[in-house]
């Protein structure tokens, strides 16, 4: 297997409150992607359940180790060899009231391997008036040692979510660790996502000097929220390598890793950060 480059596919849906729906349209983009060569595949946030209510969302969630998502996962990563990262996964916490949005990658052997909890919770009033409260339903996770980061043969990749991607901080951080990636599963709204979300990703991408792997949600779904859609590949100079705008689909693209080590150490911006 060479390590000079790597096959990625972000998987965009529409996802619904019927977990066993979301499960069999998410196999058959799976499958689609290998199918076409990805090695490592890219769920959008909230993949498998797009809960109409909190009530459902709690029905849904999971302990770690144990559930139908989590099962399908393994399986899937297992049947084709891949890594395989679902976007969100409902987390049981310690609050009977509450979840963690969770991240998870399955590499090859079915195994988990990597775990992230979204950090940053959408708590905003956009400019139509209306509110989000993420936090009303899900816990903050807490950033620890490695978490969220993906050792791969190809690097290290960072996991985030969706809102995540406002915060250059903490890609920055990950940035420090020498990743060569990040993966940014979302479920942004239609309004924000227009005005701000290839913007944000291409910023992401260049000030890093990283590719960016970008999976979303699109449409209109049975809880009324639009989703903006346009998953994307961008590479280390914020170029687009391939986006999908509306529509289930699998966006493929080539990662150059040899590319990328030449594009840092001609233009080493990542050296040149003045700390002090």
């Amino acid at each position: 297997m060479s390590t000079e480059q790597l096959v990625v596919a972000a998987i965009q849906m529409s996802s619904t409150a019927d977990i066993k729906h979301n499960l069999t349209r998410a196999d058959g983009l799976i499958d689609q992607a290998v199918n076409n060569g990805a090695q490592l595949v890219l769920l959008p946030e909230n993949f498998a359940h797009m809960p109409n209510t909190n009530i459902e969302r709690l029905q849904a969630c999971e302990v770690i180790g144990t559930g139908p998502i989590q099962k399908f996962l393994s399986n899937k990563s297992e049947q084709h060899g891949i890594y395989l990262v679902a976007g969100s996964v409902p987390v049981a916490s310690t609050n009977p009231d509450k979840v963690f949005a969770a991240s998870l990658c399955f590499g090859p052997t079915g195994s988990l391997l990597a775990r992230y909890d979204k950090v940053h919770l959408f708590d905003v009033r956009l400019p139509d008036g209306k509110r989000h409260a993420e936090s009303d339903n899900f816990e903050y996770g807490g950033l620890i040692e490695n978490d969220g980061l993906l050792e791969t043969p190809w690097g290290t990749f960072c996991m985030t979510i969706c809102y995540d991607l406002r915060f250059p901080e903490l890609f920055r951080k990950a940035s420090s660790r020498g990743v060569v990636g990040f993966l940014v599963p979302a479920a942004f709204t239609y309004d924000t996502g227009e005005a701000h979300w290839e913007v944000l990703l291409r910023a992401r991408a260049i000030e890093n000097m990283a590719y960016v792997l970008a999976s979303a949600q699109h449409g209109i779904h049975a809880n009324g929220r639009r989703t903006w859609g346009h998953s994307m590949v961008l590479d280390p100079w914020g170029k687009l390598l391939a986006c999908q705008a509306s529509g289930d689909g699998v966006v493929l693209a080539t990662l150059d890793l040899v590319r990328q080590k030449t594009l840092r150490r001609n233009f080493p911006c990542l050296e040149q950060r003045r700390v002090d």
